[in-house]
C-alpha cells in the first residue's frame, strides 16, 4: 500500500468526521426550543446602582448579555429575537429590583417593567 493513498484517505475521513460533527452541531442549535433557557451572570459589584450613570452601565451590560443569550437560539423572525432580548432585559431588571435601573429601563422602552413582572416576590 503507498503512504500517500494511505493519507490521503485519513485525511478524507478526518474531514469527513469533522464535517459530520459540525453538520450535527448545528442542527442542534437550528432545532433549539426557545422555551429553553440560557443563563448569563451579569456581575455589576463595581457599580453604585443608585446612581443612574452606573445604572445605565448595568442596563448596557444587561442588554449585551441579553443579546448574547437570545443568539443562542434560531428565531423564525427578527421580531422573535427582539422578544427574546426585551423579555430577557426586563426579568433581569425585575430581578435586580432597583428604582435606577427601573428607571434607565422606563426610558429606554418608554413604559415600565411589565406588572406582572414587577409582582413576583423575591
Amino acid at each position: 500500500m503507498n503512504t500517500s493513498t494511505a493519507s490521503t484517505g485519513l485525511r478524507g475521513l478526518i474531514a469527513t468526521a469533522i464535517f459530520s460533527a459540525l453538520a450535527s452541531s448545528f442542527s442542534a442549535v437550528c432545532a433549539a426550543d426557545p422555551s429553553s433557557s440560557v443563563s448569563v451572570t451579569v456581575k455589576f459589584a463595581d457599580l453604585n446602582i443608585s446612581n443612574p450613570s452606573s445604572a445605565l452601565v448595568l442596563y448596557q451590560r444587561i442588554r449585551a448579555a441579553a443579546q448574547g443569550a437570545c443568539s443562542y437560539y434560531w428565531f423564525k423572525a427578527d421580531a422573535d429575537e427582539a422578544r427574546c432580548v426585551h423579555d430577557a432585559i426586563a426579568n433581569a431588571v425585575t430581578e435586580v429590583n432597583q428604582p435606577a435601573l427601573s428607571a434607565v429601563y422606563n426610558t429606554k422602552y418608554k413604559t415600565s417593567v411589565p406588572s406582572t413582572l414587577v409582582s413576583q416576590s423575591r
